[in-house]
């Protein structure tokens, strides 16, 4: 499916401006291609559990995760930005 709109929580922005610019630019790449393949195989996008439930997580670089989370049909909401540890 691709998503007619993509947004950004307050939270990631927030944790998006801590990164580091090579980190930044990791994610614009992931996100294009997001943008193109929700499901392309390098992202490897998975439903979350636990207290994550209703999340999806795909990858950035090493272990660099952004979570989301789908609005309706066509919007996906970016909430948060970090690395597993922080994150999980």
């Amino acid at each position: 499916m691709i998503y007619q709109k993509i947004e950004f929580a307050k939270t990631f922005q927030k944790q998006f401006k801590t990164l580091k610019v090579s980190q930044k630019e990791r994610f614009y790449e992931r996100l294009h291609l997001f943008e193109q393949d929700p499901s392309a195989r390098v992202l490897r996008n998975h439903a979350l559990k636990g207290k994550w439930a209703g999340y999806r997580s795909i990858d950035i670089s090493g272990d660099l995760r952004a979570l989301y989370y789908i609005d309706g049909e066509k919007i996906v909401i970016f909430a948060f930005v970090g690395s597993h540890s922080q994150l999980y």
